[in-house]
């Protein structure tokens, strides 16, 4: 499945006006926000932390991979094009574990 077809699947994010992945002090080591360029990334670490308990971690990070599908391979072969991506590669091979913290849009 492509990245396009995959981001119709996930959960929507229009309640979301960021969020944020925090390290081991709380600190932000992340955050994506809810615009242009970042959405769909937005929408895959959202489902990543809903399916794993409101955290990042090496499987969840692995399968964000796998949903960023033809993504992931540009990112493989050009460093730093996609930094949401190259961070989850990262951490699938870490070990680590990171929380999220989501960030409410505003009420309209």
């Amino acid at each position: 499945m492509n990245f396009s077809d995959r981001l119709k699947q996930l959960p929507s994010v229009a309640h979301l006006s960021a969020l944020h992945v925090l390290g081991t002090g709380g600190e932000p080591v992340a955050t994506l926000e809810n615009k242009p360029g970042q959405a769909g990334s937005l929408a895959v670490y959202h489902a990543l932390a809903q399916l794993y308990g409101g955290r990042i971690t090496p499987a969840a990070a692995a399968l964000g991979l796998e949903w960023y599908a033809e993504h992931t391979a540009d990112a493989e072969a050009h460093p730093g094009k996609h930094p949401n991506i190259d961070r989850l590669v990262e951490w699938a091979r870490a070990g680590a574990e990171y929380a999220v913290r989501l960030v409410p849009a505003p009420a309209a």
